[in-house]
C-alpha cells in the first residue's frame, strides 16, 4: 500500500541535548530477542542498547518532517519534546513523548541500538484504539540522520505515519545564544 506523506510547511531547526554518563558494563552478545505472543513482524521489547547510542545527536540539527494526511484530521498547531532515558541495569533506552495538546508524558517506547540501526517499541491508544508503536531512528552518515515512527492497529502490519530526516547543522548560523534563529 503507497502512504501519502505531507511535507511540513518549512524547515525548522532542531536542538538535540545529549546527557552522557560514563559507565563500564560488557556489551550484550544478544542485543536483540524476539517477545513472546501475538505481535507485529519487527517487534521487540527487549532490544537493548549502549549509554552513548544519542551522542551522536548533538548539537545542531535542521529537520524536514513528513507525516500522513489522513492522520490526525482536525488537529493543528501541537508541538511536543521527547526524554530519553537509559537504564543501566537494563541496558535499554526508554523514549517519552510530551505533547503540547495534553502536557503530559506518555508511556515510552522502549529499546536500543545495533550499529547504526535503532529500534523503539511500546503500546500505546490512538483515538482510544489500542495500538503498537515503533520508532526507528537510522544513522545515515555523520551529518544525516532518519526517524520514524510507524503503529500497528492489528498486530500483524506496520502503518508508518510520521517520519523525520535530520541534516547536521553549523550553530555559528543557525543559533542564537544557544536557540534556534527565528
Amino acid at each position: 500500500m503507497t502512504q501519502v506523506l505531507k511535507d511540513s510547511p518549512k524547515r525548522s531547526v532542531t536542538i538535540l541535548l545529549a546527557l552522557s554518563a560514563t559507565a563500564c558494563a560488557g556489551t550484550s552478545s544478544a542485543r536483540v530477542k524476539q517477545a513472546e505472543g501475538s505481535f507485529p513482524p519487527g517487534y521487540a521489547t527487549t532490544r537493548t542498547g549502549e549509554v552513548h547510542d544519542f551522542d551522536y545527536f548533538a548539537g545542531g540539527w535542521t529537520t524536514r518532517q513528513r507525516r500522513l494526511k489522513a492522520r490526525g484530521v482536525g488537529s493543528n498547531g501541537w508541538a511536543g519534546l521527547t526524554l530519553r532515558t537509559f537504564d543501566l541495569e537494563k541496558r535499554q533506552w526508554s523514549i517519552y513523548w510530551v505533547s503540547s495538546a495534553s502536557g503530559k508524558m506518555e508511556v515510552p517506547v522502549l529499546g536500543g541500538f545495533e550499529d547504526n540501526h535503532g529500534e523503539f517499541d511500546g503500546e500505546d491508544q490512538d483515538n482510544g484504539r489500542p495500538i503498537k508503536v515503533r520508532y526507528m531512528w537510522n544513522k545515515l552518515d555523520r551529518d544525516h540522520a532518519r526517524w520514524e515512527q510507524a503503529f500497528s492497529y492489528d498486530n500483524r502490519t506496520w502503518e508508518t505515519n510520521w517520519t523525520a530526516d535530520f541534516v547536521r547543522a553549523d550553530v555559528a548560523t543557525t543559533c542564537e545564544h544557544g536557540r534556534p534563529k527565528r
